[in-house]
């Protein structure tokens, strides 16, 4: 019984073996195939800083709210300009002036501090649609070298990238050409 449990393990066993070595010798003629899978790496946060349609479009974004950033700015002024003036001159003033001028100036606040949120809210929400629109074109670009170069994958995040499969210059100018 023994015996013949020793024969069946060793039968299992050579089995075994038969089938690590016909998968490791399939791995072996399979690693030239490795070889040939090209792959490609884009730094998008350079392309969203650099690329020609990105800076279209946070200079459109700039020039769209320029007229309302100037307006904050302006009731900002006025602001720190009433809010000086009254500090100096608040010993001098009754208390029935104190606190109009007071009132006037958390009005003043409240408006300068609504107009900045909005803007900044207006910009933000402006700015996410840009950018979206943007990011379809840098995936179109990518897309296309990708297909015109045969790479087999690209990626977009990585901790270290060779030169040799960066290919961020490469969509930088394909954007700079549309």
């Amino acid at each position: 019984m023994l015996i013949s449990a020793l024969k069946n393990c060793a039968v299992a066993a050579l089995a075994a073996l038969t089938l690590c070595t016909a998968a490791l010798a399939q791995a072996t003629a399979a690693t030239p195939r490795a070889a040939e899978l090209k792959i490609g790496l884009v730094n998008t946060e350079k392309l969203l800083r650099e690329s020609a349609p990105a800076q279209r479009a946070f200079k459109k974004l700039e020039r769209e709210f320029a007229t309302r950033q100037a307006e904050v700015e302006r009731v900002a002024r006025k602001f720190r300009d009433s809010s000086t003036a009254f500090e100096k001159e608040q010993l001098t003033l009754s208390d029935a002036d104190r606190r109009t001028r007071q009132r006037d100036l958390e009005v003043l606040n409240r408006d300068l501090q609504r107009a900045q949120r909005e803007l900044r809210e207006d910009e933000n929400l402006r700015r996410n649609e840009e950018l979206a629109g943007l990011q379809e074109r840098l995936q179109k670009a990518i897309q296309q070298i990708a297909e015109a170069e045969k790479f087999d994958l690209i990626l977009q995040e990585a901790v270290y990238v060779s030169s040799r499969i960066d290919i961020t210059d490469r969509v930088l100018k394909a954007l700079a050409d549309k």
